[in-house]
């Protein structure tokens, strides 16, 4: 059975969720310099049976597309290149940020805790897959 991963891109550091198996449940996997996200897929798919790469599709209010995008649209373009049998999704992550953050209070994190951004994108990447998730 496979699996399906989603991406919290960022310039900086990209937080990666992934199913179970029967791909009922999100959860985080961790976070990844951007830098190195490639290698890193590449790896996981390598180990991993991934049928679908879910990214976060960043949008404003208004709903047009935030500055983000660009970026992500750069690597999507340059993972179809190097994965083209990969099938990649797109689903609105906006308020995933304060999602997370709002997840941490209520799980009691530390407030020294709940500065680490890399735990947010983490968490953000699981609402986002979840979301994917109860849309299908």
């Amino acid at each position: 059975m496979s699996r399906i991963v989603a991406i919290d891109f960022g310039t900086k550091r990209s937080g990666i969720a992934v199913t179970d198996p029967m791909k009922i449940i999100a959860s985080g996997l961790c976070t990844v310099p951007t830098s190195e996200l490639m290698d890193y897929l590449k790896n996981y798919i390598k180990n991993e049976a991934v049928e679908c790469i879910v990214f976060g599709l960043p949008k404003q209010m208004n709903n047009q597309d935030s500055q983000s995008e660009v970026h992500i649209k750069e690597f999507v373009t340059t993972l179809q290149k190097e994965m083209p049998s990969m099938k990649i999704e797109r689903q609105d992550e906006r308020f995933t940020s304060k999602m997370a953050f709002d997840t941490m209070i209520a799980s009691g994190l530390k407030k020294e805790k709940r500065k680490d951004k890399a735990l947010i994108d983490e968490i953000s990447a699981t609402i986002i897959l979840q979301d994917y998730l109860n849309k299908k």
